[in-house]
This record gives C-alpha cells, sequence and structure tokens, in this order.
C-alpha cells in the first residue's frame, strides 16, 4: 500500500484542506498507516497534478489562503481499483521486541522501563480513539451505528486500532508480570539464567 491510497481513502470523508488531512491521519489513520503533515502535503501535490483529486482555492481575511482538496472521478475509480487488489503481508520490525527477545541476557530494568512507556503511549492513543469513538457513534449503540451509518469502514479501521492497542496492554502488563517474578526469584536463590557458554542443546552439548 502507498501513501496515495490512504489520502484517497481519507478524502472519502469529504473536501479536506491539507490540515485537515494531517488531524485526520494523526487521529484515526495512524492506528494503520503513518504519515507526517510534509508526506502529506507532497502526496496532495502529486495526486493533484495526476488529476486524482482537485483543489480549489480559499480566499481567508487575517490568514493565509488555503487549498481544499477532493476526489475525482478518476480518483475514486483509482480507489476503487486498489480495493480489488489483495493485500500485501504485514511487515513488522518492532525493536521493542528485540529488546524483550534479548532481556535474559541484557538490562532487564531497562526493558521493563521500555515496556510501561510502550504501555504508557498505548493508554493514550486508546483514549483519542475512544474519544473518536463517542464522536461517530454520536450517542447511538455500535450495532445501530454499524447498521444505519453512511460509512462504516473508519469506525472498522477504528476497532482494530482499539484492539490492537487493548492487546498491546495485556501483552506489557504480563510480560512485566513475569520478569518481576523472574527478578524477584533470583534476588532470593541466585541467578536463575545461564551465560551463553553454558547454554546446552536438547542433547547435552554446547550450542555453537
Amino acid at each position: 500500500m502507498s501513501l496515495k491510497h490512504a489520502v484517497l481513502a481519507a478524502l472519502l470523508e469529504g473536501e479536506a484542506s491539507g490540515y485537515d488531512l494531517a488531524k485526520l491521519f494523526d487521529v484515526s489513520v495512524a492506528n494503520f498507516w503513518a504519515a507526517t503533515p510534509q508526506q502529506l502535503y507532497r502526496e496532495l501535490e502529486r495526486l493533484s497534478e495526476a488529476g486524482l483529486i482537485a483543489a480549489r482555492v480559499v480566499q481567508q481575511e487575517r490568514r493565509p489562503n488555503k487549498r481544499m482538496f477532493t476526489l475525482t472521478d478518476s480518483g475514486l475509480a483509482d480507489l476503487v481499483a486498489y480495493t480489488t487488489h489483495p493485500p500485501k503481508p504485514t511487515a513488522v520490525r518492532d525493536e521493542l521486541m528485540v529488546q524483550v527477545q534479548a532481556c535474559d541476557e541484557g538490562d532487564t530494568a531497562a526493558v521493563r522501563a521500555h515496556v510501561r512507556e510502550r504501555m504508557e503511549t498505548g493508554r493514550g492513543k486508546l483514549a483519542r480513539y475512544e474519544r473518536l469513538r463517542e464522536r461517530l457513534l454520536d450517542g447511538r449503540d455500535e450495532e445501530t451505528y454499524l447498521r444505519e451509518a453512511g460509512r462504516v469502514g473508519p469506525y472498522l479501521t477504528l476497532m482494530r486500532g482499539m484492539a490492537f492497542e487493548e492487546e498491546n496492554l495485556r501483552w506489557g502488563e504480563r510480560v512485566l508480570a513475569v520478569l518481576a517474578e523472574r527478578e524477584a526469584g533470583r534476588g532470593a536463590g541466585g541467578r536463575r539464567s545461564v551465560g551463553p557458554s553454558a547454554r546446552t542443546g536438547d542433547a547435552g552439548t554446547t550450542l555453537r
């Protein structure tokens, strides 16, 4: 997937300025596609030049004029065609997972701190997602919204983002509990883990 289609999909919400899109990406789209404002503005220029979006200038008093963007018929057709393509498998590269993988020989206290920081970030995201969810529902229960709303795509991606962060928090709690228990055990009965030179395979031979 390219940023191109993320922008086209975001413009299904209606006409928007670059600033509007940057806020939208920060609040909701970021849970599945990240982009900086600079990347968004560059992409808007490319899409405009390609005829996939149209731009109009809005005159403003006491403020710089702003450009508002909308999908063109060509842009919508491109987006529709895109939805027929099989998506590429997700490629995950998470530095925290590498640190957790190495925690037995690394600085366990530091890794635990990193996990707590990730969890705090996740809680912040969940709070933002919940505010967006309440705005979308606008007093309706979820089932009513999903049955009656004109568009459900943004809500479905929001559900995925919320589920992802909730699972991250559950995982983080488990990691912290396991590492704390192991740390307590080492304090009571000495270091449990063995060094690299002493690790052996199933048959008792030293791993190389």
